[in-house]
């Protein structure tokens, strides 16, 4: 135990130095050319798994998520960009391979947040985004074990479900008035809120474009990994390259919802579903 603690605190310590040393060296760093900004539980800590494999992509050093957009704003734009490589060692690696080299992180609180998309969009133009969906239902369930698991949720889920209106009342225009403010109920109560896709998209859609937006069904990714992964290549203008393992990251047993309230989130998620499915130009995986 005491030996693991050590560990943590020496490597919160290394992280700290190196994210001073990278603020100092900011210029010389790379600019992140995509973000992955949601959806959380929707398998995007496994498809940042599957990228780290890739020859043409250098991670954000020490996590998969910067939470810059989100948490960290205030720190300023030299903080964040002292996370990425160095683009001296994106050039000895595009020199070795013959092939381009690009930088990115996922922070799945990005597309939620409602500040972040903005940001994003002024302070990164030309970025592109990438958005794991998955069944709404599932998403809300597993958001809210995430939670209580980590003491951030303290109600059952069925009770979580009822109170989430009351709890989210005024929280994101709060956040909107006030950027120094952070909402606990935004960040970690809002377990119905975060799959009602469609209008976080058509968000995102008005500030960068359609173009430079690409989401995946991550029930179709998990199913058939390699096409969906060749998907995100082409998007992001790196070669398909065979030996990528792709598994599923972060899954946790629970004891299943009933059928009574399974049914009742579904009628509740129904219309965003079909907005999201005109949206989209096909049904997601889970109302096929």
């Amino acid at each position: 135990m005491a030996t693991s603690r050590v560990r943590k605190i020496l490597s919160h310590q290394a992280g700290v130095l190196a994210r001073s040393a990278g603020r100092l060296t900011a210029d010389r760093r790379m600019t992140p050319s995509f973000l992955i900004v949601g959806t959380q539980r929707g398998g995007t800590t496994s498809l940042h798994k599957a990228l780290v494999q890739h020859p043409s992509f250098l991670p954000a050093r020490f996590r998969k998520g910067v939470h810059y957009f989100d948490m960290d704003y205030q720190r300023g734009h030299r903080w964040f960009q002292g996370h990425f490589p160095s683009r001296s060692k994106a050039a000895r690696l595009e020199q070795a391979s013959g092939h381009r080299v690009i930088t990115g992180e996922a922070s799945p609180y990005y597309m939620w947040h409602p500040l972040a998309p903005e940001r994003i969009a002024r302070d990164l133009p030309g970025v592109k985004l990438i958005v794991l969906l998955r069944d709404p239902v599932g998403r809300a369930y597993s958001g809210w074990s995430h939670e209580y698991a980590r003491g951030f949720e303290t109600e059952t889920f069925e009770r979580a479900v009822e109170l989430e209106p009351q709890r989210m009342a005024g929280e994101r225009e709060r956040m909107k008035a006030d950027p120094s403010y952070h909402s606990h109920a935004v960040r970690h109560l809002a377990h119905l809120g975060r799959g009602e896709y469609i209008d976080q998209l058509l968000h995102l859609e008005s500030l960068v474009g359609r173009e430079r937006l690409l989401v995946i069904d991550s029930e179709d990714y998990f199913a058939e990994p390699q096409p969906a992964f060749a998907e995100v290549c082409r998007f992001l203008d790196i070669p398909d390259v065979a030996g990528i393992v792709h598994d599923q990251h972060n899954a946790r047993s629970r004891t299943p919802m009933s059928d009574e309230l399974k049914q009742r989130l579904e009628e509740h998620f129904r219309p965003y579903d079909e907005r999201l499915a005109a949206w989209l130009g096909r049904t997601p995986s889970w109302r096929r």
